[in-house]
């Protein structure tokens, strides 16, 4: 058994002076405090790779740099599935006596520290050395393609694209952490530039400047303790010319691999908190989970279902699409808001029950996926 005692969340946007360590070390105390523990009683540290700052050590990078000094230390690097392998990791970790405590550590200054060029650059390596990277595509190239084969297999539109984008918009003005908070419509994600078609610059989440840690604890904290209930991965492929069919994608096995390990529905689940890099990733994730039927999950967001007085709030922060996506720590943002849901603390965003909640996240281009459920224990 294993709890997440404490989490910590930076604002996300323009941090100007801030490094990456920088951004990582605000977060990382904001969890410790949270906590109610010192940095002395941290014994584990792991640490997501960072585009802007990439050190072969991070972690104990980190570790020096934060002023701890841990008897295990690990960087970990899955793309945007990162945060929670870190926090499956921590979980064993924890689970089989090896430490105590482990922070889970990410951020980067991407949006101040790094140029545009650089960044389409260092993420476009994702692709093939040989069978992709020499055409050029970028990451939202890549998921341009996803999206058109979607789209016409189950007959979303872009319209149904622009319904996520909008929902995540709505959720994010009401965080004050938030990158935006200027309210936006479907006209308006159909009116915004286009970047890699069907996806246009509203279907896709912004670069940010940001951190965000957790701490995984055997022991419980505090009244209400939030216990890790359980995970499981996938990893199907890679490369998008390697990649299986639309129906035989990872986050399928991942969600059921979690299911028989925690012995939970989908029926169980009152908060979900789902990877959102694109609209398009948003609305695959939430079919191939369960939580709305091929083709379906579009309407659902149009009747409310995923808003925060729905049956199944989604990502009442904003998630990468408007909270913002700061690399790692970007998905690591939806942990600490299913955390503040459970424990009762997310302001004018609480929802009405969060005892269990299921988290997703997807590395590369759909290639990795970890499904995690939450449970609230009194």
């Amino acid at each position: 058994m294993s709890f997440i005692t404490g989490v910590g969340l930076t604002p996300f946007g323009k941090h100007d002076g801030s490094s990456s360590l920088d951004l990582m070390s605000k977060a990382a105390q904001f969890a410790l405090d949270d906590a109610g523990l010192k940095r002395a009683e941290i014994d584990g540290i792991l640490c997501g790779y960072s585009t802007v700052s990439p050190h072969i050590m991070l972690a104990t990078v980190f570790a020096e740099h934060f002023g701890i000094r841990p008897s295990y230390a690990h960087a970990v690097q899955v793309g945007g599935a990162t945060g929670l392998a870190m926090t499956m990791l921590a979980h064993h970790l924890v689970e089989e006596g090896v430490c105590r405590n482990v922070l889970v550590v990410a951020g980067e200054n991407r949006l101040t520290g790094q140029s545009r060029d650089a960044s389409i650059q260092a993420l476009a390596q994702v692709g093939h050395p040989d069978y992709e990277v020499p055409l050029g595509p970028t990451i939202p190239a890549y998921y341009g393609l996803v999206a058109s084969r979607y789209m016409h297999e189950y007959g979303l539109t872009e319209e149904d694209l622009a319904e996520f984008a909008v929902l995540m918009r709505a959720h994010a003005c009401t965080h004050p952490g938030a990158q935006f908070h200027d309210p936006i419509s479907v006209a308006d994600v159909m009116a915004s530039k286009p970047v890699a078609m069907p996806l246009k610059l509203l279907d896709c989440c912004p670069v940010s400047d940001g951190g965000a840690a957790f701490v995984i604890s055997r022991e419980r904290t505090g009244d209400a303790g939030v216990r890790i209930r359980g995970c499981a991965q996938a990893h199907t492929h890679q490369h998008v010319t390697a990649a299986p069919g639309l129906s035989e994608l990872g986050a399928e096995i991942s969600i059921a691999r979690a299911k028989e390990a925690t012995g939970l529905a989908i029926s169980d689940v009152r908060y979900a908190a789902i990877y959102d890099s694109f609209t398009i990733t948003l609305a695959m994730l939430l079919e191939d989970l369960g939580l709305a039927g091929r083709g379906e999950a579009a309407a659902r967001v149009r009747s409310g279902h995923f808003g925060r007085d729905g049956a199944m709030p989604l990502n009442t922060h904003g998630g990468l699409l408007s909270y913002g996506h700061c690399g790692v720590g970007g998905a690591m943002a939806h942990l600490v808001e299913a955390h503040l849901q459970m424990t009762g603390r997310a302001a004018n965003r609480q929802v009405r029950d969060a005892s269990i909640a299921l988290l997703h996240g997807d590395g590369g281009v759909l290639s990795s996926h970890v499904s995690m459920f939450l449970e609230r224990v009194r």
